[in-house]
C-alpha cells in the first residue's frame, strides 16, 4: 500500500548547511522508498505572512527550488510544486474555515505568542497581528488534506498544526456525512540532525551564525576557518564533546572518517589542520551540488516551467477532481439539477411523519387535528371545553399508534376515531 508523505518548504532566505543536514538530505533519501508517494511544495503563500517584499519572495523561492533540485530531488519521481500554483488549495481552505472552531484557532501557538507579547508590552492584544497569522493553521490543513496526505514530517513546534488538520478533517467528514479525508499522522524524526553554527549555537538565521549551502569555495573556506574554538595549543589533546567543528565534520563524514578525526583530536591536532580537514570534507560533498545549483540558477525559466508543469499535473490528477466532489458535498451545485433535488425533497417531505396540532377557535373551545407532512388533513377533532381534555385524547391516540408505527397505523385509527370521540363525550357528560 502506498503512503503519501507531504513536506512543506517555506521560502525564507538562502538555505544553509543546517537546512541541508537536518532537512534536505534526509527528506530526499526518504522519498526514494518505493512504497512512498512524496509531495514537496514551496510554501510561498505561507511566506507572505512574515514578508511582504516581492523581490525577496521571488528570489527566495528560486533559491530554495534550485537547492532541492541540486541536492538530488527527482521531480519525475516525486511531486515537486509551488503552493500558489494549486488554486484549489485556497478554495479548500475556505471550506475548512467555515467549519473550523475559532476557539481552536485562538489556541494556536504562534497566535498566542503574539498576543502574549502584546500584553507584556501593554498593547492591544491583536496589535500588529494579521488575519493571515491567525488563519495559518487552516491553510496548512488545506495543504495537507487536498492531497490526502497520510504522513507529515514536522518539527515538534508544528505538531499542534497537524492535530488541527485532523480536527478540521473530522469535522468536515462529520458535517457532510462521508469520509472525504483520511486523518494525517504527524511524523517526528527523533534522530534528525541539528548542526552547530559558527559560534557553537544551533545554526540558525536568527543567530546570524550560518554557512550558506552553496557559498563559493573561497567563502566556504573563510567561514569554516572562522568557527569558534578554544585556546588549546597544537599537541594538546582536544575534546570532541561540545565541539562545533567536530560535530560539523561528523555530519559530512563516514563513521570511519569520524573515528579517525576523533583520534586526531585526542592526539592534539592543531585547530588550523582540523579546520582544513573539515573544509576538505564539506567541499568534497558540496562541489558537485554547487555546480548543479549554479547551472539551475542561471536558467530560472527551466525551474519555472518545471514547477508549472508538475503543478498542472497535480491539479488534473488530484486537486480538480477532489474540489468537484467537495463543491457538490457542500451544496455548490449545478442549478439545472435543482428539479431533481426538489423532487427528492418533496419525496422526503411526504415520507415525514404526520403531526398533531392543537389550537383554540373563536367559539372559545379547544380543538386538535392531525396533518400529514404534505398538509393533508387526517383527523379533525370536535371541540373541547379545556385544552387538557384535548391533550388527553391526543395522548391516547399517540399511545395507540406506538411511536415509530404512527404512519402505518393512522389509516386504521381514522376509521375508529369517531367511536373514540363519541365514547369520550359520553364519559364527559356522565
Amino acid at each position: 500500500m502506498t503512503t503519501r508523505v507531504l513536506t512543506g518548504i517555506t521560502p525564507s532566505g538562502t538555505p544553509h548547511l543546517g537546512n541541508y543536514v537536518g532537512a534536505i538530505r534526509p527528506a530526499i533519501a526518504a522519498s526514494q522508498a518505493s512504497e512512498i508517494e512524496s509531495f514537496f511544495f514551496l510554501a510561498d503563500l505561507h511566506s507572505l505572512i512574515k514578508a511582504q517584499e516581492p523581490e525577496r519572495t521571488q528570489r527566495s523561492t528560486l533559491e530554495i527550488a534550485a537547492s532541492w533540485l541540486a541536492c538530488g530531488l527527482d521531480p519525475d519521481k516525486v511531486w515537486f510544486y509551488r503552493q500558489s500554483d494549486i488554486p484549489e488549495t485556497t478554495e479548500l481552505m475556505w471550506f475548512l474555515t467555515v467549519i473550523a472552531s475559532k476557539g481552536i484557532l485562538n489556541r494556536a501557538h504562534a497566535y498566542k505568542a503574539a498576543v502574549d507579547k502584546n500584553r507584556e508590552e501593554q498593547l492591544d492584544e491583536d496589535a500588529g497581528i494579521s488575519a493571515g497569522l491567525f488563519m495559518y493553521p487552516v491553510l496548512m490543513a488545506a495543504d495537507i488534506l487536498i492531497f490526502k496526505a497520510n504522513r507529515v514530517p514536522v518539527g515538534r513546534d508544528q505538531i499542534q498544526h497537524i492535530e488541527m488538520a485532523r480536527d478540521f478533517a473530522q469535522r468536515f467528514n462529520h458535517v457532510y456525512g462521508q469520509e472525504y479525508f483520511p486523518l494525517p499522522d504527524v511524523v517526528i524524526d527523533e534522530q534528525v540532525a541539528t548542526l552547530a553554527g559558527l559560534d557553537g549555537r544551533k545554526m540558525s538565521k536568527s543567530y546570524h551564525n550560518t554557512i550558506p549551502l552553496f557559498a563559493p569555495r573561497a567563502e566556504l573556506k573563510k567561514l569554516v576557518f572562522s568557527i569558534l574554538t578554544d585556546s588549546r595549543a597544537p599537541g594538546e589533546p582536544k575534546s570532541t564533546e561540545g565541539s562545533a567543528l567536530f560535530q560539523m565534520y561528523q555530519a559530512f563524514a563516514s563513521p570511519e572518517q569520524t573515528a579517525a578525526f576523533a583520534q586526531a583530536f585526542a592526539d592534539g591536532i592543531s585547530w588550523g589542520d582540523a579546520k582544513q580537514q573539515l573544509f576538505d570534507r564539506i567541499d568534497e560533498e558540496l562541489t558537485p551540488l554547487r555546480e548543479r545549483y549554479d547551472a539551475l540558477m542561471a536558467e530560472p525559466e527551466k525551474i519555472e516551467a518545471l514547477l508549472r508543469r508538475r503543478g498542472q499535473q497535480l491539479r488534473e490528477q488530484y486537486a480538480i477532481p477532489l474540489l468537484k466532489e467537495l463543491r457538490h458535498a457542500v451544496g455548490l451545485r449545478d442549478l439545472s439539477t435543482a428539479r431533481e433535488a426538489i423532487a427528492d425533497d418533496t419525496q422526503e417531505l411526504r415520507a415525514a411523519p404526520p403531526l398533531f396540532k392543537q389550537y383554540r377557535e373563536k367559539d372559545g373551545r379547544f380543538y386538535f387535528k392531525l396533518q400529514a407532512s404534505d398538509g393533508t388533513l387526517l383527523i379533525q377533532s370536535e371541540g373541547f371545553d379545556s385544552p387538557r381534555d384535548a391533550g388527553q385524547l391526543i395522548a391516547v391516540l399517540k399511545q395507540a399508534e406506538q411511536g415509530d408505527q404512527l404512519q402505518s397505523e393512522l389509516f386504521k385509527l381514522e376509521a375508529e376515531v369517531d367511536q373514540v370521540l363519541a365514547a369520550l363525550a359520553v364519559l364527559r357528560d356522565a
